[in-house]
């Protein structure tokens, strides 16, 4: 129990201080803001949920007690929460079928477990980033003429502090910046906590606590009704106000979610190609370096579920059935 603790207590004060190293205002800092989650994630997927939230709990009063309740209450939401809940569906199971019985003579066997979908925890991490935008955005104002005036003003501040000779053709980037700075936060904030995620994992892996196979990335798909909820937020885009930012917010999540299942297409269908590693490499390098070709992600995840792509190309890489006579 004490070794519990301190490891709960460890990974909460490292969590912390990665959070609270923004106010440095050092570069390094926003590496460190953006990986606050990934002490707690490994606590919660290598000693139980139970761990994050120890841990969580302990970070966030020692925040509020340093720097006020906001930075408690931000860290709380941003933080331990996803931490703690993402870890938990990680090792979340079910039993896959009824356990045949054995002999007196044999051991019990083992259940079958079939582990939470990949593809509904990466509708849980859309979840997050979007509330957690959504939140941000509502400390600026609570309507969104007060919200995109208060991002224009900021950065406008912004560029004025680096380049005091800003002129005013600058207005319309600016602008520009304002309207995409809601849905670029989002992607952000995704990509940020599934590369946590990923991480935790890969050191709970290494280090031989996880308590669960390695899940295969490729069968990654979204539920259905995604696909339906996208269409509505789209929709939703085109109305005005603040109901506008909030559907952006989620179209730039569920896009994202879809970008994710894109590139496990990908990697399914290049399965037969002798050249796959250097294909996927140069994949990942484009979208990494230009960041737009993503589109072309969000367009194979999106065509794989009206399609089912993946489904075609692993049936039609199955064995022929044997004859019957």
């Amino acid at each position: 129990m004490m070794a519990f603790g301190l490891i709960a207590l460890i990974a909460g004060a490292a969590s912390a201080l990665m959070f609270a190293s923004i106010v440095s205002g050092a570069l390094i800092s926003l590496v460190l803001f953006y990986l606050a989650p990934l002490p707690l994630m490994v606590a919660s997927i290598g000693w139980g949920p139970l761990c994050a939230s120890v841990g969580g709990i302990a970070a966030a009063v020692g925040l509020g007690a340093l720097f006020g309740l906001p930075y408690c209450i931000a860290f709380a939401v941003t933080v331990a929460l996803p931490a703690w809940w993402l870890g938990h569906l990680v090792l979340l199971s079910r039993q896959a079928g009824p356990v045949a019985p054995d002999a007196a003579t044999e051991p019990p066997a083992k259940p079958e477990l079939e582990w939470y979908p990949v593809g509904r925890t990466l509708l849980w991490i859309a979840g997050f980033a979007s509330v957690t935008t959504i939140a941000a955005l509502l400390t600026l104002g609570t309507d969104a003429e007060t919200i995109i005036g208060t991002l224009r003003r900021g950065m406008m501040r912004l560029l004025r502090a680096t380049d005091p000779q800003t002129s005013g053709e600058a207005g319309q980037f600016v602008d520009a910046l304002v309207r995409i700075a809601p849905a670029a936060a989002t992607i952000v904030a995704m990509m940020t906590l599934t590369l946590n995620l990923w991480l935790s994992a890969k050191v709970t892996a290494t280090s031989g606590r996880l308590r669960r196979p390695w899940p295969d990335l490729m069968t990654a798909e979204l539920p259905p009704m995604t696909l339906v909820v996208l269409c509505i937020a789209l929709a939703l885009c085109f109305t005005g106000g603040l109901l506008a930012i909030v559907a952006q917010i989620a179209t730039a999540a569920l896009m994202m979610a879809y970008a994710l299942t894109g590139f496990a297409v990908l990697h399914t269908l290049t399965l037969a190609l002798k050249s796959r590693t250097l294909w996927l490499g140069s994949a990942y390098a484009v979208v990494v370096v230009f960041g737009w070709p993503v589109i072309a992600m969000v367009i194979l995840g999106l065509a794989d579920a009206v399609f089912g792509f993946r489904e075609r190309f692993l049936r039609s890489r199955q064995p022929p059935p044997l004859p019957t006579s």
